[in-house]
């Protein structure tokens, strides 16, 4: 080999150790995440926050979850190689190292809560750390494996990154901020079970019990339903506490009866196989749009004139 081509062989195994890196933080979740942190930053504000405080606080938010989803990794790097889904995950094939992944989530965890802290506010870092300790401690070491309840409790950590986004705008945590953390709390089962539902065969090989694995698929999608109808409830209430507009109202009605409808006719289809095969990462989905598209109509309306 030329002395050109160990170069370029060198860069490429470089890219594809940076790349493993990145992926133990699992950047998809983390982007569903930040989707909800810049409209809570608006709406805390009534307006556009320095886009400073913004950057910020995305970073921060970036590494805390880049944290907790290396260690999540760590967690579950055994069952992870059972798992269709998830075999080919950099702890699960060896091309990091556990001890590399666990100096990897330690130097992110502890560099989000100083960024935090002396960046934007300590009441953030507090945040900070009972988010992460929700992900890791709660649900990966003490929830996930142990009860069908773990998405729904352990999902809080996932809610939490709107408490943290105000906390950094307002340096308090307020009503408005508590309904938005209630209307992720309630998204979280409908949005992860079809994914569950789509995968129950490697949960169930895995031996973690998601309600998928241990209920019949229609009382999942009941579950699913009852979920949607809390959450719709959330964003109504928002409405007047946040003093939104009837545009935010309608946006809020609109795409929480859509989503609703969703679950519902999963319902219908699981009871009724003549109609059409259940879809549920149809569902999974339209959850995304559903959450993408509310907190949108949520930043737009703090900007309209009346």
């Amino acid at each position: 080999m030329t002395q050109q081509g160990a170069k370029q062989a060198r860069f490429s195994a470089f890219l594809d150790t940076a790349a493993a890196y990145v992926a133990l933080t699992k950047p998809r979740v983390i982007e569903l995440l930040l989707v909800a942190t810049i409209p809570t930053m608006i709406l805390a504000k009534d307006g556009f926050p320095s886009l400073w405080l913004v950057i910020a606080t995305l970073i921060g938010g970036y590494a805390s979850a880049g944290a907790s989803g290396v260690f999540n990794c760590y967690i579950d790097r055994d069952i992870d190689s059972l798992m269709r889904r998830t075999k080919r995950r950099p702890l699960a094939t060896g091309q990091i190292s556990g001890r590399a992944a666990l100096t990897f989530g330690t130097v992110l965890g502890v560099f989000s809560l100083v960024w935090f802290w002396f960046v934007i506010n300590p009441l953030s870092a507090v945040l900070t750390l009972i988010a992460i300790l929700i992900y890791v401690v709660g649900y990966s070491l003490i929830l996930k494996r142990r009860t069908p309840q773990n998405i729904v409790w352990g999902g809080a950590a996932g809610c939490m990154p709107v408490l943290i986004g105000w906390a950094a705008v307002t340096n308090t945590v307020q009503w408005p901020a508590f309904l938005l953390f209630l209307v992720i709390f309630f998204w979280t089962p409908p949005h992860y079970w079809p994914l569950s539902m789509k995968f129950r065969a490697d949960y169930e090989k895995a031996g973690v019990p998601m309600l998928p694995v241990v209920a019949t698929q229609r009382r999942v999608a009941v579950e699913m339903i009852a979920y949607c109808l809390a959450m719709v409830a959330a964003t109504l209430l928002l409405w007047p506490v946040a003093h939104m507009t009837f545009v935010y109202g309608i946006a809020a009605i609109a795409l929480g009866g859509w989503f609703t409808w969703s679950c519902i006719s999963l319902l219908r289809r699981i009871d009724h196989p003549e109609l059409g095969k259940a879809d549920a990462m149809r569902v999974f989905h339209g959850s995304i749009t559903y959450l993408s598209g509310l907190f949108v109509a949520i930043a737009v309306d703090v900007f309209l004139p009346w």
